[in-house]
């Protein structure tokens, strides 16, 4: 599906984040009895990243993909922190205000960030966590993002900002990018109102003291590392690192780069699957 029909099938819930009431969008499939799993994206995405994998399982698995807030659909003004530490507490209204009280986490990028905050700060509600290509430790930020916080980005025309967001997304995927996906990604930024400045908030708060602060030994979800083997943005090591230390089993996948969701969705969805079915 296109971003436009993405978008039509989101819903919202009020989260509170640092006290402030803040307008959360997700997109939800799958039977509402069936074992939850949710997606979490990174920087600068949204939950359109999931696009190839997240409704492939909606046949046996309730499926909820949110929009981090200040991200996609969610809101995007200003007054509330972007960082993981603000969007693990957004993840946990979500969860609670869908009545979720245990799930599998799915999470790519600053959302690996996100998923390993709340796995490892409430263990007890986390079965099954996968992390692809996702910062932790010192893996980041990195030097495009933190280019993308600088307060100039707000400043940008749109034909600046395309170049930089078709650098990131079409330049980015391994042999030749979906234009559909190009546009999706690029939608939050350049089509909603106060787009580049949610862009420029959303980068300056990339914060690595909230990666290095996890007590990642008290995690004790099942542990796959999904990872792109190529990436050089967050390389495989700091996935092998996570599972020696958390305890679990990276899968190489190769012919990708940092969007693996999207660059290898067919090879993604199976491994995925396996690892939930147990």
């Amino acid at each position: 599906m296109d971003h436009e029909e993405w978008t039509d099938r989101q819903r919202s819930v009020t989260v509170g984040v640092d006290g402030h009431d803040v307008e959360l969008a997700y997109y939800e499939d799958g039977p509402a009895d069936g074992e939850p799993v949710v997606f979490l994206h990174g920087v600068p995405t949204w939950g359109y990243l999931w696009r190839g994998v997240a409704p492939d399982l909606a046949d046996d698995y309730r499926v909820v993909v949110p929009d981090l807030v200040g991200y996609g659909n969610s809101e995007n003004g200003e007054g509330f922190d972007r960082s993981i530490r603000a969007q693990e507490q957004a993840l946990d209204g979500l969860l609670e205000a869908l009545g979720l009280d245990s799930v599998s986490l799915v999470a790519h990028d600053i959302g690996g960030g996100v998923a390993l905050r709340f796995a490892a700060h409430q263990s007890e509600r986390v079965e099954k966590l996968v992390c692809s290509n996702a910062v932790c430790y010192d893996s980041w930020p990195v030097e495009f993002i933190v280019d993308m916080g600088l307060p100039k980005t707000a400043g940008l025309s749109d034909e600046e900002l395309d170049g930089k967001l078709d650098f990131a997304f079409a330049d980015g995927a391994y042999g030749d990018a979906d234009p559909e996906f190009v546009a999706g990604m690029k939608y939050p930024w350049l089509d909603r109102e106060g787009g580049k400045r949610a862009l420029a908030r959303a980068a300056v708060s990339t914060n690595t003291n909230h990666t290095t602060e996890i007590p990642y030994r008290e995690i004790d979800a099942d542990l796959l590392c999904l990872w792109a083997e190529d990436d050089q943005m967050q390389p495989i090591s700091y996935g092998e690192r996570l599972a020696d230390e958390v305890g679990g089993e990276v899968v190489r996948l190769d012919e990708a780069f940092h969007w693996v969701p999207e660059d290898r969705a067919e090879t993604y969805r199976e491994e995925l699957r396996a690892f939930l079915d147990g």
